[in-house]
Formats: structure tokens, C-alpha cells, sequence
């Protein structure tokens, strides 16, 4: 592997890719701080890929810029100093587990001595040694799963990218998967890593980029995030009887939103749950319960984007 600068792992200066008339990504600017795991955190459409595949050049930007540890993105140096774990498994079939290793390291200029001790690694690191000589079409999902990671690192890049990389595991495949990718950061690796899951940003991600059509709507760390959109103030969720358009209404008309036929409203004193029934009881609403707790992660995507993160 090529050395790298002491330069930030990643600068994204005002990116913009477009595609015909969407705009995939409109402006967006992050730097990745050294031996951080930053989250692009998003629904499905919202650029998240689409940014990821600017990076590795398999998309070329119509605006900005991308450099790694300094080098642009499109360079050799840039190159041998970034992995990339794609969405979609890029493994050959046919070939086993070691095969499959054996060949991305050659992509990666390794052999010899160098290609055995990077394979065993990956191996080890996968948990797939016992399964080394087995054919990839007969794994498991979740092997397949960790093998693709093993792929994308056999050349230990300093800088790695990972698309949703529990996409389509069982929970206990997902759990190993976290343990496989803290491993990897706690060794100081930089990491960006795109999800539409909100545990897995709240689990491994420093820091986090909420991102929404194309645009970085915030970034910080968890406790960052909730501050800079609530403040100290505090969320309530109450469930009507019946709830249907009527409820809907009084909800928004107190500046509420409804959520999969819950009512959700911020305050800044818990005193204003009193008020907040009392109206209710005098709309003629019958209420099912209701609950107070400090607004989380989802609270700032509801609040930010109006949409439930899976949307």
C-alpha cells in the first residue's frame, strides 16, 4: 500500500452530480476527520450511494471536489489508500472463499508472502478460515456478507467506504458484522458508512451526516444533533382513539405532526402535556395513552425532513 498524507481522510467540497433533471447530490460538503467512523445517515434515494460512487470514481461529479489524504480522488495515491465496500455483493461464485481473496489482492498489487499473510488476515478477521476452501455460491448470506467486506480490505486502506453493508442479514449476521467494523475502526481507520438504519449510526458512527435530496441537512455527533434541533426542550407522544383527518388536523394546528397514527409534539416544560389533553379532552378526543421523553436520532430526521427514515 502506497503511504498517505497527513492530510484529512476525505474532503467533499460543494458536490453536485446530476441526472438529467434530479440532482442526485446538490452541494454537499464534509471532511472526515482521521480515525472517525462518519455516518451518512438517509432514506433510500437521497444520495447517499450516489456520493459514495463520486468518491471511487465510478461516477464522475458535475461540480466540486474530492481529495483523499490530499490526492484527488481519480489518482493512483487516492486509489491505494481507499476501500470501498459496495451495496451490492462483488464476489465470483465460483471460486472459494481464499480464491476470491487471493484474486482482489492481485487487483491491489499484492503477492508472495505479502497476499498469503493479507488473506489469512481477512480470513481471520471475517471469521470465514474454517470456510476458506468452500465455494462462495454455497455461503450463507451473512458469509457472503463479511467476505465482500474482507475483499474490500485485503490491501488494509487507510480510508474505507462501506455502501450498507448489512443490507439483507439476519440480526445475528448484522451483530457480527458491528463487531467486524468496530475491529476495523478502534485500529484507527477512517470510515464513511452509509445507512438507512438508525441504530447502526447510533452504534457506530462518531459522528453523523443526516442526509435528505442530496443535501447535508445537519452534521455533528448524536448529542449535537439533538441539541441543535431541540435544545433542552422535550417530546410527547399521545395516541388517539379513532385517530383519522379531524385528529390529524388539530394536531398540525397545534404544531404537532402525526406519526403512523400517533400525535407528536415538542415542548419546552412538561407542565404543557396538561394543557396539551385538556385541549384534546374539549375536541372531543378520547386518548389511549401518551408519553414523554427526551427527542433521540429519529426525532432530528423526523424533525428535519418531515419523513420517516425508511420512506
Amino acid at each position: 500500500m502506497a503511504p498517505v498524507s497527513s492530510s484529512a481522510p476525505l474532503c467533499i467540497d460543494a458536490l453536485v452530480k446530476r441526472f438529467g433533471q434530479v440532482t442526485a447530490v446538490d452541494g454537499i460538503s464534509i471532511e472526515l476527520r482521521a480515525g472517525e467512523c462518519l455516518g451518512l445517515l438517509g432514506p433510500n434515494g437521497a444520495g447517499k450511494s450516489t456520493l459514495i460512487r463520486c468518491i471511487v470514481g465510478r461516477v464522475i461529479p458535475d461540480a466540486g471536489t474530492i481529495t483523499v489524504f490530499g490526492a484527488p480522488a481519480d489518482s493512483a495515491a487516492a486509489r491505494d489508500a481507499l476501500g470501498w465496500i459496495p451495496q451490492e455483493l462483488a464476489l465470483y461464485p465460483r471460486l472459494t472463499c481464499r480464491e476470491n481473496l487471493q484474486a482482489f489482492g492481485r487487483y491491489h498489487g499484492l503477492s508472495g508472502a505479502a497476499l498469503h499473510q493479507a488473506v489469512e488476515r481477512c480470513l481471520a478477521w471475517a471469521t470465514l478460515t474454517d470456510r476458506a476452501g468452500d465455494l462462495v455460491k454455497n455461503l450463507s448470506g451473512g458469509m457472503k456478507r463479511r467476505l465482500n467486506m474482507a475483499a474490500g480490505l485485503i490491501h488494509q486502506p487507510k480510508l474505507i467506504l462501506m455502501d450498507e453493508p448489512t443490507v439483507g442479514v439476519d440480526p445475528q449476521s448484522r451483530n457480527h458484522i458491528f463487531e467486524m467494523i468496530e475491529k476495523v475502526r478502534d485500529e484507527g481507520t477512517s470510515i464513511i458508512y452509509t445507512t438507512h438504519y438508525m441504530e447502526e449510526a447510533e452504534r457506530l458512527c462518531d459522528r453523523v451526516a443526516i442526509i435528505d435530496h442530496g443535501r447535508v441537512m445537519s452534521l455533528g455527533t448524536n448529542a449535537e444533533l439533538v441539541q441543535n434541533a431541540f435544545g433542552q426542550r422535550s417530546q410527547v407522544t399521545a395516541r388517539f382513539a379513532g385517530a383519522g383527518e379531524r385528529v390529524a388536523a388539530w394536531v398540525a394546528g397545534r404544531g404537532g405532526r402525526s406519526v403512523n397514527g400517533s400525535a407528536e409534539f415538542t415542548i419546552d416544560r412538561p407542565s404543557e402535556i396538561a394543557t396539551l389533553l385538556d385541549e384534546a379532552t374539549r375536541a372531543g378526543f378520547e386518548l389511549v395513552d401518551v408519553a414523554l421523553r427526551k427527542p433521540n436520532l429519529e426525532s432530528v430526521f423526523l424533525h428535519l425532513t418531515g419523513r420517516e427514515l425508511r420512506d
